[in-house]
């Protein structure tokens, strides 16, 4: 595991946001060239490994979306809205999800044309399965990566967010 100095990744930060406003990006793009590199790795056996265990991977960031959500539940717009897809294309990964056992749906108590979307304990068995063997990979992927590139990936995700380590520097609402 890299531990990461806050004070130097604070640093690295505010050099990236600085590089991003200059003439020469360089610093910045080699942020986001690490950030989308790493990104894609992880992501793609994420990916890989739903697919082996069966489920196709939107499917699969489905039911991240639905188990991870505060609830534990989600609206089928509120599935669409975190995957990017339409509330029709929603409905139907929804309705497969559902076929193989793995969400169950239940009426809104207010509103009968809401359905709400929980994981079934075999959806979170599956979920449960998925992340055990990517954690493999991604421990693996993962051992030679610099501090240098870790805190560039740190840097630029933060910059996305608006994020900082700096107290004194927070936004006020």
């Amino acid at each position: 595991m890299i531990v990461v100095d806050a004070a130097r990744l604070e640093r690295v930060r505010e050099k990236t946001a600085k590089a991003r406003a200059t003439g020469d990006r360089r610093s910045f793009f080699y942020g986001v060239a690490e950030a989308r590199y790493l990104l894609r790795k992880v992501f793609r056996l994420i990916e890989e490994e739903a697919k082996r265990a069966g489920i196709d991977p939107l499917a699969h960031q489905a039911l991240i979306q639905i188990y991870g959500s505060k609830t534990e539940t989600l609206r089928i717009k509120d599935i669409g809205e975190r995957l990017d897809i339409t509330p029709a294309f929603a409905s139907s990964l929804i309705k497969m999800l559902q076929k193989k056992g793995w969400v169950a749906r239940s009426a809104d108590k207010t509103d009968s044309r809401v359905a709400w979307i929980k994981v079934t304990a075999s959806g979170r068995t599956l979920l449960y399965h998925i992340d055990e063997q990517v954690q493999i990979h991604v421990d693996y992927s993962v051992r030679d990566l610099t501090s240098p590139q870790t805190e560039a990936t740190l840097s630029v995700l933060m910059f996305y967010i608006g994020a900082t380590l700096n107290p004194g520097k927070r936004k006020h609402s």
